[in-house]
């Protein structure tokens, strides 16, 4: 982009965008307020009107990689309901579902966009748009959970702070795989680490109810 490329007035989206691709490319470290500024092609004072610090722009960088993250998650939900056709799916199963589909959408995410994945974590001290619209992966993970406590899988005792260990679990995972030792795996492996990783965490809720748990229907539908 250069500066004619962008209309009187939308400076600050300029530089998101940038940000955005420089941060798809080379992650947190492509993302400098003056590097960004000389592509769209205004000083770097005219970039400091809107963005203080560089902190302030990972975190507009951070808003749009986690709107993304949850669009692929209600892709994934949409397109698990929309498999069952007319075959009646147990609401149980159907709840331990859709907590594997969100797992599962969240690390495809970080192997499709590893370096916009990792500029988001960059910066989630900030107080990007979607903490204050209550819509990021944790809202989303949250109605799972509570679809689990609903369906009498999940305890109520186990409820509070699930969201915590279940994306630590999952975050985890998905940075092993984009920047450490896990890089480096065969896809089919990979894929089934991933199985291990989510089945543990449903065989984890299945124990807090006493509640069968079998992996290869867990699988079978994700």
């Amino acid at each position: 982009m250069t500066g004619a490329a962008y209309h009187h007035g939308r400076l600050r989206e300029a530089l998101v965008e940038e940000a955005v691709a420089a941060a798809r490319a080379h992650g947190p470290g492509g993302v400098g307020l003056r590097e960004l500024a000389r592509r769209v092609g205004v000083s770097h004072n005219a970039a400091y009107r809107h963005f203080a610090h560089r902190e302030d722009l990972l975190v507009a960088v951070a808003d749009h990689a986690m709107t993304e993250v949850v669009g692929a998650m209600r892709v994934r939900l949409a397109d698990l309901d929309a498999g069952g056709g007319s075959v009646e799916v147990a609401p149980v199963l159907r709840a331990r579902r859709r907590l594997t589909a969100i797992g599962r959408a969240y690390v495809d995410y970080a192997l499709r966009e590893p370096g916009l994945f990792q500029a988001a974590f960059a910066a989630l001290a900030g107080d990007g748009d979607w903490r204050r619209r209550g819509q990021g992966p944790l809202d989303l993970l949250g109605e799972a959970l509570d679809e689990l406590v609903d369906v009498g899988f999940l305890a109520p005792a186990a409820r509070p702070g699930a969201e915590v260990t279940c994306w630590s679990a999952v975050h985890g995972f998905a940075m092993l795989t984009v920047a450490g030792p896990l890089a480096g795996v065969a896809v089919l492996d990979r894929a089934a680490t991933l199985d291990t990783v989510l089945t543990s965490i449903d065989r984890s809720y299945a124990a807090t109810t006493g509640s069968a748990a079998d992996p290869a229907d867990l699988i079978a539908g994700t």
